[in-house]
């Protein structure tokens, strides 16, 4: 359903993975910024960009490690903590100006969407681009403790978190600390908490933590608050 495009970024370029929806004509769909785990640009994040345009909008995968990718946790790790969150943030900047440039997506502005590291990143988003200006972060992870993010920039805009039971749910204080900073800036916050899930529960690549009922549950929820965000 996609194919590989390139945009600007970092002074350069970046590749991504653009899935567009069937048939949608100019101006008619929405565009989302897809973020993925740590394990790379691999057909997961490329397989849940297509979900999102079966679902109407313009999906595209930044790939912030430039065709290095992995199915060992290990590798992931070292590829997540090694990640330039700065030049990542450029990315995600040049992957939402892509979007907005796009002749099928709406003149309205950008969403984003990520899991795990990408949740985390997401939930960054609106603080690195003014056209992102909703968000939704699958069981966020943000290992980058000396990165500052300019949470002012959240004013007026919203987000989601989706929460794993195993990762402490909406109560861990990894959360606690964006939801404080996201609605001290003016930003609109809300979680959900998922009973009895593991972390990446909606990744259906790894049967030992998918959860179907609960993935279909959050996706259907983000799908719903971009529709309604981006309009």
């Amino acid at each position: 359903m996609g194919q590989i495009v390139e945009f600007a970024s970092n002074g350069g370029t970046c590749e991504g993975y653009l899935a567009v929806p069937e048939g949608a004509e100019p101006d008619t769909a929405p565009g989302v910024v897809v973020i993925q785990e740590w394990w790379g640009m691999v057909p997961h994040i490329r397989h849940m960009a297509d979900r999102f345009a079966a679902e109407g909008f313009v999906a595209l995968v930044p790939d912030f490690y430039r065709g290095v990718r992995t199915t060992e946790p290990d590798e992931a790790a070292k590829l997540m903590m090694g990640l330039d969150v700065g030049k990542a943030a450029l990315d995600i900047a040049g992957a939402a100006e892509y979007l907005h440039a796009l002749p099928l997506t709406t003149s309205g502005h950008v969403g984003a969407v990520g899991f795990c590291m990408g949740g985390g990143l997401a939930l960054l988003a609106p603080t690195v681009s003014d056209r992102i200006t909703a968000t939704s972060g699958f069981y966020p992870a943000t290992p980058w403790p000396d990165y500052r993010p300019e949470w002012s920039r959240y004013r007026g805009r919203s987000a989601q978190i989706h929460c794993s039971e195993d990762d402490g749910t909406s109560a861990a204080e990894g959360i606690q600390h964006m939801v404080d900073a996201i609605a001290t800036a003016g930003g609109q916050v809300e979680t959900f908490d998922y009973p009895g899930t593991h972390h990446a529960f909606a990744n259906d690549d790894r049967p030992e933590v998918y959860n179907a009922a609960h993935a279909d549950a959050a996706l259907a929820r983000t799908w719903e608050f971009l529709r309604r965000s981006l309009a």
